[in-house]
């Protein structure tokens, strides 16, 4: 129901409570066929002003209903909103976790890598101090063969004779 048909029925609604308004007067001070004319007429404009009363508490009923339904479409859209941003934050969050997967990943490499070259490195130093440890023996040696060999040139220098 438009605006100009709402304003219609309301016209006609004010205009027909004037008229019943005054024919109880009217119907006092009249007798006989004037009297039941006017007690009909009454009836007919008491019906007229019931149904322009229904078709007002029904417009009311369907403003209220659209209202309703607009409340609800806005309601669905801000739910809607709201699940777009957090599907859009749910798929930034499993791309950043797959960016840490992947240093995880690359960090996990490098330990690995860094526990190969410590086990080298252990093989090497102890490889190394069995070699520092033989020289050193050897050394022991041939300093104790050169004590000898000087003790035996002192002794048949000036010991001998």
């Amino acid at each position: 129901m438009s605006s100009e048909e709402f304003e219609r029925l309301n016209e006609i609604y004010r205009s027909l409570y004037e008229e019943l308004k005054l024919i109880p007067d009217r119907a006092v001070s009249s007798h006989g066929e004037e009297r039941k004319r006017l007690v009909r007429d009454f009836d007919e404009r008491q019906g007229e002003a019931e149904e322009v009363t229904h078709l007002q508490s029904q417009r009311a009923l369907l403003l209220q209903g659209t209202e309703s339904l607009t409340n609800a479409s806005q309601s669905i859209e801000r739910s809607q909103r709201l699940a777009a941003e957090t599907d859009q934050i749910g798929t930034d969050i499993i791309e950043e976790l797959g960016e840490q997967r992947e240093q995880l990943d690359r960090t996990r490499n490098r330990l690995v890598n860094t526990g190969e070259n410590l086990s080298r490195s252990r093989k090497i130093l102890r490889a190394m101090s069995r070699r520092v440890m033989t020289n050193k023996l050897l050394l022991g040696v041939i300093i104790l063969m050169e004590l000898a060999i000087l003790g035996a040139v002192v002794y048949l220098k000036f010991f001998r004779r």
